[in-house]
């Protein structure tokens, strides 16, 4: 039969493995330990029944070395219930591996703006921003749209009252930098801008643009096409061939409406270009002389051109989109093509 001493020792060690098992286990794993150091045929239970057996100094020795083990036990094993019932109570699992979120990325939009800038930016053009809501003077008047002017039906506009609006193109930005700066001029005028037109596969009443202006003295219509040939390339590769075509704008004169050859048949004639091998990009023009005078330029000094463009239409050619309603749905099998 085991002494005193023997069976001190086998709760000593047998505390020490529990405690051993319970450090290096797992919560799902810690929940099964209470059963084979507590339960009924746990090593501890065995040494209890075995007390009476003992002389009865002993018995009541090792009995209070025994109810002290099993309290500690007890107590290191309800901490783990604990745990349990925390997560229970929450809708996290910590003990789960963490999930990965997955990284966005820039709306196609925002690429295709930013890659059309990047390229003027090359050429020495700066971003100049101006506000959504305008006047009509700026919007209008300072482009030579005079108020009968049946341009200004190119253009349905959304009028919030008499005299504010929302821009219809990112022009107005323009007068308002060569009302403040004198020549050299060379600016990139990037923004949203807002048209009252039916909603379909392709308008949409908001949409975003691209305008750059170029004043200085002795610039021609030749730099104009030398800048805007080298963006075409850059932007929808060296194969492409810009035309030309005589156009108008009031703020621009002479003006002009530039196509590309076709992306997808190089000229030979699609559906995308409706079977002609070209596909308008923007408009374009040399800078009205009834402009410089509202921004007090001497037109005998200086001479410039401008130009504009969508960022929805050359987004749609380069990736060849159908319907301009996409890009505005928040769609994410569409956007994640991009």
């Amino acid at each position: 039969m085991p002494n005193a001493e023997d069976i001190a020792s086998e709760l000593r060690d047998l505390e020490a493995l529990a405690q051993r098992e319970w450090s290096g286990a797992n919560p799902a794993e810690r929940l099964g330990l209470k059963s084979r150091y507590l339960g009924k045929k746990s090593p501890l239970n065995a040494i209890l029944r075995g007390l009476k057996d003992l002389p009865d100094a002993e018995r009541r020795t090792i009995g209070g070395l025994a109810n002290e083990t099993r309290d500690r036990l007890t107590a290191l094993f309800e901490a783990a219930e604990s745990s349990r019932a925390s997560v229970a109570a929450t809708p996290y699992d910590y003990t789960l591996p963490g999930r990965p979120h997955p990284r966005g990325h820039g709306h196609i939009l925002s690429q295709t703006m930013d890659e059309v800038i990047a390229i003027f930016y090359g050429m020495g053009f700066e971003v100049a921003e101006g506000p959504e809501i305008e006047t009509d003077y700026y919007n209008f008047a300072a482009l030579n749209f005079p108020p009968d002017h049946p341009a200004r039906d190119m253009q349905d506009t959304f009028f919030l009252n008499d005299e504010h609006l929302l821009r219809t193109h990112t022009s107005p930005v323009q007068i308002r930098v060569m009302e403040s700066q004198r020549p050299p001029v060379r600016i990139l005028a990037p923004g949203r801008v807002y048209r009252n037109e039916a909603i379909n596969a392709r308008s949409y009443c908001v949409f975003h643009q691209v305008e750059g202006l170029y004043v200085d003295s002795d610039v021609s219509f030749a730099d104009l096409k030398g800048v805007l040939v080298a963006f075409a390339s850059e932007y929808f590769g060296p194969l492409v061939t810009l035309r030309f075509r005589p156009s108008f704008f009031p703020f621009t004169e002479p003006s002009t409406e530039v196509d590309i050859s076709c992306l997808l048949c190089r000229g030979r004639g699609c559906s995308l270009c409706k079977h002609e091998g070209w596909l308008e990009i923007l408009g374009a023009g040399m800078v009205h002389p009834a402009v410089f005078a509202a921004v007090d330029y001497d037109v005998n000094v200086f001479s410039g051109y401008a130009f504009g463009m969508g960022i929805e239409r050359i987004a749609m050619l380069k990736h060849g989109i159908d319907d301009i309603r996409l890009f505005y749905e928040n769609d994410l099998r569409f956007l994640r093509q991009f």
